[in-house]
């Protein structure tokens, strides 16, 4: 991997072969030397910043600078830019590979939540669909840790992407851009952001899919003014909402064609949603692993509580739930890597996921009983981030109709 996933000091061979065995980490099948590199050192890493780390950063609305620069110095926005722009040269599966290990080792949705935001965002949307000039622009330098946000979501449009207002506007070899986002993450501190716009209003195009089109927008600018939103969760990264007035954005700074940008988002869609899966199987194996330390150790009535069936059989179900997710979720990105379609298989592994992640905190929660509402025993904060998933990046509703009309073959139920 171009020597970007590196074996970092101090790091014990029997823990990376306790991730590989042990069913609680990411991969229980054989892997290339370089894929369990990266199981490796990203197990290495969540040891380091572990649920108590975490802990304070939600409490503190503190971001968590030292991850970052360690996961940087790791290789991991890299994974999947290509090694001629100082990356890994991988796939979607191998950057699955560290999402997963990160959060299942401890540093729950975080584990995800920031390669996502710019590896996939920003490293995946320009490899797959950036001009030369854009590739060497920006892929060297979100190789090394820049951030990117994607600023897609809009108030009136919702799950409704094809319905968005922010327009963008010709003028002379420049666009002038107004409108307003909601629920962009990352936006205070990224340093480039993909944007979504209509180049067509939707009433005057040809079709519905087309008239979109991505720019790539340097930040800050004082054009693009940000909103903090105030959240229930996830509170080391800020959300915003995001007002654009006369941005003026070059002609190239066209991410692929103009008012094709629909067909171009799919493949930053379709990652963004195997992302999420991945983070929700590597709550639901975080959440059901500090569970089953706990029920071996709590003893009631003379007795671990473990030993009961009501704790022990909805523990073993959401692991086996959780399981299948995750072999779907390596399916649809074994399906992305070869260019193949593959937006039945991430949709069905969100589903998957969704279901079986929010399953294995809820019964890890009631395995600690009270303590598993207590802010120390850090469940309750993996049920807040695990509920996320539920909404985004697609709700589980919309994921559910694009099954039943594109795999079922169902009339339209929207």
């Amino acid at each position: 991997m171009n020597c970007l996933i590196i074996k970092r000091k101090g790091f014990y061979t029997n823990r990376f072969e306790y991730v590989l065995k042990s069913g609680w980490g990411i991969m229980d099948f054989e892997l290339t030397a370089e894929q369990k590199m990266i199981v490796e050192t990203a197990a290495e890493i969540a040891h380091d910043y572990g649920p108590e780390y975490w802990r304070e950063k939600d409490k503190n609305h503190e971001f968590p600078e030292d991850f970052w620069k360690s996961l940087a110095e790791a290789g991991f926005p890299g994974i999947v830019i290509p090694e001629k722009y100082g990356g890994g040269g991988m796939g979607m599966f191998e950057m699955l590979l560290a999402m997963e290990t990160l959060v299942s080792e401890g540093c729950g949705l975080a584990g995800e939540w920031f390669l996502c935001l710019s590896s996939v965002f920003g490293g995946l949307s320009i490899t797959k669909h950036g001009n030369d000039a854009q590739k060497e622009k920006y892929l060297p330098r979100i190789a090394k840790g820049m951030e990117f946000c994607l600023a897609l979501t809009e108030p009136d449009a919702g799950t409704n992407t094809l319905n968005i207002k922010t327009l963008a506007v010709e003028d002379g070899n420049d666009y002038v851009v107004n409108g307003q986002k909601i629920f962009i993450s990352g936006a205070d501190r990224a340093k480039g952001m993909l944007l979504v716009t209509r180049t067509t209003p939707l009433e005057k195009a040809p079709k519905r899919t087309l008239g979109l089109t991505l720019f790539l927008v340097d930040l800050p600018n004082p054009a693009v003014e940000i909103i903090p939103i105030e959240k229930h969760g996830i509170n080391y990264s800020k959300t915003f909402e995001v007002y654009i007035s006369d941005l003026r954005v070059p002609r190239e700074s066209v991410l692929g064609e103009v008012d094709k940008g629909w067909y171009l988002l799919l493949d930053t869609l379709n990652p963004e949603r195997m992302s999420f899966s991945a983070a929700a199987c590597g709550l639901g194996l975080l959440a059901i692993k500090k569970a089953v330390e706990y029920a071996k150790e709590r003893k009631v009535f003379e007795a671990p509580i473990g030993a009961h069936q009501a704790i022990q059989f909805p523990l073993a179900e959401a692991k086996a739930k959780i399981e299948a997710a995750r072999l779907l979720n390596y399916k649809a990105a074994w399906l992305f890597d070869r260019g193949q379609e593959c937006g039945a298989e991430a949709n069905m592994a969100k589903v998957a996921a969704v279901e079986a992640g929010t399953e294995a905190v809820y019964h890890a929660m009631q395995t600690f009983g009270g303590y598993g509402y207590a802010v120390e025993y850090d469940v309750e904060r993996w049920w807040r981030e695990v509920n996320l998933i539920r909404l985004a990046p697609v709700t589980h509703q919309m994921a559910l109709a694009f099954i039943g009309q594109h795999v079922l073959g169902l009339p339209k139920s929207y």
